[in-house]
């Protein structure tokens, strides 16, 4: 199942990336959510290699997923990969310079099944994918609020 997501910024591409690629601030969204996460690579520097283990309560049951930077193209193209017990996923931030002060964010997320029972749960979201998409859409533009907000 695939989402997607595009927004006309007025900044800079080069500020727009270094905010959607600010890591730390991530992680303490995503504290502030009530998830844990714990970094599981030795690097210190921004980019390729870069990895988070992200505990979560979903549905009543906790979850862990393994996500990690996949791709680090400053300022273009920032890639994400993770997985769970029954998820793969693959997150995709593409940032155009479209003049010098706005840019457009384009935000992708895929998500593939690794076993029977997330087959058939992602089948049953399907009947409802235009309801996810706008929800996909409102989430990212309150992340894009949030780190707007504070640069």
């Amino acid at each position: 199942m695939k989402f997607s997501a595009r927004f006309d910024i007025d900044s800079q591409a080069d500020a727009l990336f270094d905010s959607i690629a600010d890591f730390s601030r991530f992680e303490r969204m995503m504290m502030g959510r009530g998830a844990t996460v714990t970094r599981i690579d030795p690097a210190q520097q921004q980019g390729i290699g870069m990895g988070w283990l992200i505990g979560f309560l979903w549905r009543g049951r906790s979850r862990d997923l393994r996500l990690e930077v996949t791709r680090f193209d400053r300022p273009e193209k920032l890639s994400l990969a993770g997985h769970s017990d029954s998820l793969n996923i693959q997150i995709d931030a593409t940032v155009i310079a479209l003049s010098k002060s706005r840019s457009r964010l384009i935000f992708e997320c895929e998500i593939r099944p690794r076993n029977m029972k997330a087959r058939l749960m992602l089948q049953t979201a399907k009947l409802g994918k235009s309801q996810l998409d706008r929800k996909f859409e409102r989430r990212v533009a309150e992340f894009l609020q949030e780190i707007q907000a504070a640069h």
